[in-house]
C-alpha cells in the first residue's frame, strides 16, 4: 500500500528548475526525513506533492479532489503565525473540517487527544494569538494531527521549539509511524532526524541524491557533499547519536 507516489515531479521557475524528476513514495509505517541544505527544494516539493504549486509528472495526492486529498493527507506549513483571535481548542478543531462529523468539531475525540499529545489540554481557552511562537507552533500541530490522516506532511515541524519539545514532536511521530501511519517532515536537524525517522531522503539542487535508513544515508562522503560538514554518528543506547563538528570544503 502507498500513501503517496510521485513520478517524474518537476518543477521550473521560469528557465530555472526547482525540482527534478522526483520518484518518491511513502507508504504506511513510515517516518521519511526530507533532508537538504537551503534551498534543496525542500518546501517546494512538499507543496507540488500536494498540488499546492503547479509540477509536471504525477502526485497520487494531487490527484484527489480537494476534499478526498484533505483526508489522506495532512500539511503543516512552513509559516507558524495564528491571526485569527480564536480558543486553541477551535484553532485545532479547524482539522476537522474536511470530515463529515464536522458539525461539533471541538467535541470530537481527535481534537481533545491532539491537545493532549502536545501538552495543551491547560491551554485550550486561550486565545491562540497571545501564546508564545513554540505554543503556537504546537498548535499548528495539533490541529494537523486532529485531521487524522494517513500521512502526515510538516515542513520544518520543530523549528523555533525548544528541545524538550522538538523531542517530544519527534517521538510523536515516530509513534505515528510505529501505529501504521505515514509520515513525511522536513528537518534540518540532523541528529534528531537520525534518531527518530526510519527513512531519510536528501534533496540537493532539486534532486535526491540518497534515499535509505539513517545510518546508510548520513555518510562522510554525503556530509561533505551536500552539507558541507563533518560529523560524528554512532549508535549510542537510545539510538543513532549525530553531531556537526566543522564546515568542510563540499567536495
Amino acid at each position: 500500500m502507498t500513501l503517496m507516489r510521485l513520478s517524474g515531479l518537476s518543477l521550473s521557475r521560469g528557465a530555472v528548475p526547482v525540482l527534478d524528476r522526483i520518484d518518491l513514495d511513502v507508504g504506511p509505517g513510515e517516518f521519511v526525513g526530507l533532508l537538504g541544505p537551503n534551498g534543496a527544494g525542500k518546501t517546494t516539493l512538499l507543496r507540488a506533492a500536494l498540488g499546492l504549486l503547479p509540477a509536471t509528472g504525477r502526485s497520487s495526492l494531487a490527484a484527489l479532489a480537494p476534499d478526498a486529498r484533505a483526508r489522506q493527507a495532512a500539511y503543516l506549513p512552513q509559516g507558524r503565525d495564528i491571526a485569527w483571535p480564536m480558543p486553541v481548542e477551535a484553532v485545532v478543531a479547524l482539522g476537522r473540517i474536511a470530515h463529515p462529523d464536522a458539525a461539533a468539531p471541538r467535541d470530537h475525540p481527535a481534537v481533545h487527544d491532539a491537545l493532549r499529545a502536545l501538552g495543551l489540554t491547560a491551554l485550550r481557552h486561550r486565545d491562540a494569538t497571545t501564546l508564545s511562537g513554540g505554543e503556537q507552533a504546537r498548535v499548528l500541530i495539533a490541529r494537523a494531527l486532529a485531521q487524522d490522516t494517513p500521512l502526515l506532511i510538516a515542513d520544518e515541524p520543530i523549528a523555533g521549539l525548544d528541545p524538550a519539545a522538538a523531542i517530544g514532536v519527534m517521538d510523536l511521530f515516530a509513534g505515528l509511524a510505529r501505529q501504521g501511519r505515514g509520515v513525511v517532515a522536513s528537518l534540518h536537524d540532523l541528529g534528531l532526524a537520525a534518531r527518530h525517522c526510519t527513512r531519510l531522503v536528501v534533496l540537493d539542487g532539486g534532486r535526491i541524491v540518497a534515499d535509505g535508513p539513517p545510518a546508510a544515508v548520513l555518510t562522510t562522503d554525503l556530509l561533505a557533499r551536500v552539507f558541507g560538514i563533518a560529523a560524528h554518528l554512532a549508535d549510542g543506547p537510545d539510538g543513532p547519536i549525530f553531531q556537526p563538528l566543522r564546515v568542510t570544503p563540499r567536495a
